[in-house]
């Protein structure tokens, strides 16, 4: 239960931080490119996650991890960062929101298929209810209905590498520690993006101290410590009901933009908030009537 409980813990802090990052990363995508962006917050937070290793004397992880985590590296933490960000300027926020929220379903789909996890029929009710709600977030988000070929397929995109770098780093977890799996996972992702250097530079050297703030406080924290604490998670329960979970992002970035940027939600943008937090309950609920088995007794010496 504790394991449960701490696990549970970890996921809405990760919900909570993810949801912030997009306050950031609108403020700092005025001043930095997607690229410089995305690459900025990896080098932060794979610096702070060195750090932490090196000081935990995490070492390196086992080979039989190496796989998954070169695999989310390069696809979660480098190619969904880059992409997301370009998409997002190509697309407006509700266009953005609507197709990358596809990510989710795309998971449990592939791990229900390559990690053999069950699907059970409040997870998918739950994730029906929580994609209705991103839906009418989104729809309320938009502005004119016009979006970019081009960007709502860099969206697609990103929510594709989002769900196969999750379904990769769910092995990895079964051998290596979530701070081993964030830590490399982040540097792999950092080291991709290094042929945008030159362009995190140009970026830095124009862009105001508030964005380079927001570029740091996206890799110290929605990038290095969410990441580690939804790994955690990851590792205590499925790929699929993580993504699930995922579906509050939606409903707390509406709450942030609320409070932080005094963007006042209309009755169709809190519904849909509703929506997904009802969602995401559903999803994570279990069913009353399961009784958990009890636990074999254990063998004394005298029996045969």
């Amino acid at each position: 239960m504790n394991k449960t409980r701490t696990g549970a813990a970890a996921a809405c802090v990760t919900v909570v931080l993810w949801a912030s990052a997009f306050v950031s990363i609108r403020s700092a995508g005025a001043h930095y490119s997607p690229g410089s962006l995305a690459l900025g917050r990896l080098l932060a937070g794979a610096v702070v996650l060195g750090v932490i290793c090196a000081v935990r004397r995490e070492g390196w992880p086992p080979r039989a991890a190496w796989r998954g985590i070169l695999m989310s590296g390069v696809l979660w933490f480098g190619l969904y960062m880059v992409v997301l960000n370009w998409g997002e300027q190509q697309v407006d926020a509700g266009t953005a929101a609507l197709v990358v929220n596809i990510g989710p379903i795309l998971m449990a789909l592939l791990s229900a298929r390559f990690l053999g996890d069950p699907l059970p029929p409040r997870l998918l009710a739950g994730m029906a209810v929580s994609f209705a709600g991103a839906v009418a977030v989104g729809l309320s988000m938009t502005g004119d209905g016009s979006a970019s070929v081009v960007g709502v397929a860099l969206c697609v995109i990103a929510a594709i590498s989002y769900a196969c770098g999750v379904v990769a780093q769910k092995p990895a977890l079964g051998s290596a520690s979530a701070l081993q799996v964030t830590t490399f996972g982040c540097a792999i992702g950092a080291v991709a993006c290094l042929p945008l250097a030159g362009q995190l530079v140009h970026d830095a050297a124009r862009a105001p101290a508030s964005a380079t703030l927001n570029v740091l406080y996206l890799g110290v924290f929605p990038t290095a410590l969410a990441f580690t604490t939804w790994a955690y998670a990851l590792a205590r329960t499925t790929a699929s009901r993580m993504g699930a979970t995922t579906y509050a992002v939606p409903a707390l970035v509406v709450l942030m933009s609320w409070l932080v940027l005094d963007e006042v939600p209309g009755l169709v943008t809190l519904c849909g908030g509703a929506l997904c937090l009802a969602g995401v309950a559903v999803a994570r609920s279990r069913p009353r009537d399961v009784v958990e088995p009890a636990p074999a007794p254990v063998p004394s010496g005298k029996e045969r």
